[in-house]
């Protein structure tokens, strides 16, 4: 699995939909610090955010964490 492999792709399909990051921040009700954290690969998100984030973005928890591609 690749390095950081969920914060690279949560920051490509954050940007494919022309977000920021407080605006991802708010969609999820979290902060822009867990966001850039994420992103950054210094934390993950619990799996209940994950879930959600799947659905927001319409792509498998698998293809965040880089298990497959979309």
């Amino acid at each position: 699995m690749e390095n950081n492999c969920f914060g690279k792709r949560l920051r490509i399909l954050r940007l494919e939909r022309n977000l920021t990051q407080k605006q991802l921040a708010e969609i999820f009700n979290t902060t822009v610090w867990s966001i850039s954290d994420w992103e950054l690969g210094n934390a993950e998100p619990k799996l209940d955010v994950v879930k959600q984030i799947t659905k927001f973005f319409g792509v498998k928890a698998d293809y965040l964490f880089g298990i497959c591609e979309k």
